[in-house]
């Protein structure tokens, strides 16, 4: 799995994040088993509630297209106008990380959590939700 790749298309993700309340942009990128990458951003709503997160996003639209086998992820988020590196880096809130579960390998899964092309952190899903709950939960 290339990071660097990931991490700027991730970027490039971000570029399209609707923010007109927390102007907290997130930008993700995720790469199915197939070689696809799948684009997402956050997508902010008046009423709150139905905001929605970058990587759900990114992970909706590959399983709305058939896709249901990952192997990594690439999230990045700043606030508006801020410049790579000048935030921190961005976790996936307990929502994503219960998404993810229910679609990846825990023990292989990669959430690549980046603040810049060069300055990057690699976990698995397991090590940031450990516990989670899953589809082995329910006997599946």
């Amino acid at each position: 799995m290339d990071y660097q790749i990931l991490i700027k298309q991730a970027y490039e993700a971000q570029k399209n994040a609707y923010t007109p309340y927390s102007h907290w942009q997130v930008g993700a990128a995720l790469l199915g088993k197939n070689g696809t990458i799948y684009h997402g951003c956050n997508i902010e709503n008046a009423a709150y509630t139905p905001t929605n997160c970058a990587e759900r996003t990114a992970f909706f639209k590959a399983v709305s297209e058939g896709i249901r086998e990952f192997d990594g992820i690439a999230i990045v988020g700043n606030y508006e106008g801020q410049k790579q590196g000048e935030g921190d880096y961005c976790a996936p809130c307990g929502v994503c990380r219960q998404v993810m579960q229910e679609f990846c390998n825990p023990k292989e899964f990669q959430v690549i959590l980046a603040k810049s092309m060069e300055d990057y952190k690699v976990f698995t899903l397991e090590e940031l939700f450990p516990m989670g709950f899953g589809p082995d939960n329910l006997g599946k």
